[in-house]
């Protein structure tokens, strides 16, 4: 943003009606003086000089001095030697700004939401030496508007990357670049829905943002229970009229699992039964801790996986790149233009490309890996110093874990720890369907209920932004929240129960 003293205004728009409104002096006048008062010349901007804004208005000096002269004379412009017309200060009134705008976004001093990865890491000096050379580099024809299935050389690098990295099977024309994960699955859901699909099935509970897309794209969201080993493929099989679902194997979101490789196998049979597609959404699974990272199911099935990334949670949500693997049958039409997807600005599809191809992006990666298991070992120590006894799950892979909650609720929990400066997250908050109305749940068996049942109340605890020196600090007010909120809640249960004896 540039200082508004010297910030110029040559550039603003002034309605200045026909002769039948008066003289042109005086019209000017009239659209500078609203142009003041509306705030669209802010306060010390400076004015374009007299004999400029005279040629681009094709009429004499002298209208433009006298106007100026009026306004200077009503307090509205001053006039220095040897230095430009600018607007007075204050001349401008504060804007009216509605109550509902007031207050900025809460920036908490522990911010411990999951899905952010570690700005602080983020490779400024390589990614620009990266933008500034693709901006060199890149031809006349590709500076013009880009192929909707992305940039070429990113196609490739990324098909190498996927199959080297993740495992994956594919060749560089069934990949499509995407402006992030959310872009792929629009993408994908008017496809499906041109094929005859009308309902796609995801975890639950899972990210909100994904069942939000797939019910604005027309398909209905049917939410199917996780449990231990990942997705209920058997409680997948009891909606008939799913043949899509999305799904996150190799670390699901929010509770951590892993697809089993029995429920993997078992996911995969699903597809091929129904002529179905998976969609593989395999937003982190670079950081495993335990052992190297799980292989993609893509690479099981590359008929029937789709295979959905980004690097949101690996660079920075910023950069907006992401890309989708599909079966072939699937390819064209998701890059298609009528489909309606907005691939990332060309620059950056170049830069990342060389990111890639310089073997930055894995070096970035390790370091990240690294990085990431430091600091879990870090918050599960203090976790355990400060909340003993208190379970963590799902902390294998990823950059945030569950911590399961006894004697207190979580909506408690979160709010008391707001109270304290730190932003937390309910398990939940990202369930779509509670355990009596889930729609796997078949009438008379509680089985699709108790999957949903299982898990307690609970937090998804971020750790991928949290400043290494802030974790002891962020737990210990967590603690302090947990505390307060066990008080609550028992406070609140005994009133309940003296009223039940009143009663």
């Amino acid at each position: 943003m540039g200082d508004d003293r010297t910030d110029p205004a040559w550039g603003t728009f002034l309605e200045l009606g026909g002769p039948a409104d008066g003289p042109l002096h005086v019209r000017l006048s009239r659209a500078l003086r609203a142009a003041v008062t509306g705030g669209r010349i802010a306060s010390g901007s400076a004015l374009p000089p007299s004999r400029a804004l005279a040629a681009d208005l094709g009429c004499s000096r002298w209208v433009v001095t006298e106007a100026y002269a009026q306004l200077v004379a009503e307090g509205y412009l001053e006039a220095r030697s040897g230095s430009a017309t600018r607007v007075r200060a204050r001349a401008v009134p504060a804007p009216v700004t509605p109550e509902a705008d007031v207050g900025t976004r809460w920036e908490p001093e522990f911010d411990m939401l999951p899905g952010i990865p570690d700005l602080r890491a983020f490779p400024r000096g390589r990614w620009a030496d990266a933008v500034r050379e693709a901006t060199g580099a890149l031809t006349w024809g590709e500076l013009g508007y880009p192929d909707p299935a992305g940039l070429a050389r990113l196609r490739q690098r990324l098909a190498a990357y996927l199959v080297r990295g993740r495992g994956a099977s594919l060749e560089a024309r069934q990949l499509v670049v995407c402006a992030g994960t959310l872009d792929a699955v629009r993408r994908l859901c008017r496809v499906l829905r041109t094929e005859g699909h009308t309902h796609m099935a995801l975890e639950d509970p899972g990210w909100s943002r994904l069942s939000a897309t797939v019910g604005a794209e027309g398909l209905v969201p049917v939410p199917v229970p996780v449990d231990g080993d990942g997705l209920r493929v058997d409680l997948l099989r009891r909606a008939p009229q799913v043949r899509s679902v999305i799904v996150a194997p190799a670390h699901q979101f929010p509770t951590g699992v892993v697809l089993a490789p029995a429920r993997r196998g078992e996911l995969v049979a699903w597809a091929r039964e129904v002529d179905g597609l998976v969609l593989e959404d395999d937003y982190d699974a670079e950081f495993r801790y335990d052992r190297h990272p799980v292989g993609a199911l893509q690479g099981m099935a590359p008929e029937h996986v789709a295979l959905l990334g980004s690097v949101s949670k690996t660079l920075s949500p910023a950069l907006r790149i992401g890309w989708a693997v599909t079966p072939p049958r699937w390819t064209e039409a998701l890059g298609a233009e009528h489909v309606g997807g907005v691939p990332p600005p060309v620059i950056d599809q170049e830069a990342f490309a060389r990111f890639l191809a310089r073997g930055s992006y894995d070096r970035y990666l390790r370091a990240a890996r690294l990085r990431y298991k430091r600091r879990r070992d870090h918050l599960m120590g203090e976790l355990a110093a400060s909340l003993p006894g208190f379970q963590v799950s799902g902390a294998a892979a990823g950059f945030h874990l569950l911590l399961s909650l006894t004697d207190c609720s979580a909506p408690t929990v979160v709010r008391e720890a707001a109270r304290r400066d730190v932003r937390l997250a309910d398990l939940d908050a990202y369930r779509m369907a509670r355990a009596e109305h889930h729609p796997t749940a078949r009438a008379g068996d509680s089985l699709g209920a108790r999957a949903v049942a299982a898990a307690g109340p609970a937090l998804v605890l971020g750790y991928g932004n949290l400043a290494d020196h802030a974790v002891p600090g962020a737990v210990r007010r967590l603690a302090q929240a947990i505390d307060t909120a066990r008080r609550h809640d028992r406070r609140h249960v005994d009133a309940g129960r003296a009223g039940e004896r009143a009663g």
